[in-house]
């Protein structure tokens, strides 16, 4: 298996404001709400770089799960965000768009905290869009608590 690899995509644009990419045999459809002039046919594309943040540490905080022997058991993540709007509002350059982002990854589970700080510490090593958000500056918090 190879260790990088090469992901191309071609969207196509029906409208300033919303972007279609098909991506494997799916569809996705990045837009704005009707208020800034879109469809709301799907997420805006800040919306949807958070979406990936808690969507990857879903699936990585999984893996890594799996890999250290400790079930999850049912888990939810709540997510806050700041964002500077400045810069898409072309008000100014804005070297970190989001300042700060706070998840709080809820577990319903019979591991110990103990067990899910862990589990946190080897997602953090290995989650490709929290490393994103790191390297552009963001200070990211991301929080798993044992929920009784």
């Amino acid at each position: 298996m190879k260790s990088v690899v090469t992901y191309r995509a071609t969207a196509s644009c029906p409208t300033h404001a919303r972007t279609e990419i098909p991506v494997r045999d799916v569809k996705v459809i990045i837009d704005e709400p009707i208020e800034r002039g879109g469809t709301n046919m799907g997420p805006s594309p800040t919306e949807t770089a958070m979406t990936a943040l808690i969507a990857c540490t879903n699936v990585i905080g999984h893996k890594n799960a799996h890999r250290l022997g400790v079930d999850l058991g049912e888990i939810s993540i709540d997510a806050a965000c700041q964002f500077d709007r400045r810069g898409v509002l072309m008000e100014e350059e804005i070297d970190v768009p989001f300042p700060a982002i706070t998840l709080t990854v809820n577990c319903t589970t019979p591991a110990s905290q103990e067990e899910l700080e862990n589990v946190g510490r080897e997602t953090a090593k290995y989650c490709a869009i929290a490393k994103l958000f790191e390297a552009a500056g963001t200070d990211l918090t991301v929080n798993w608590v044992k929920l009784n």
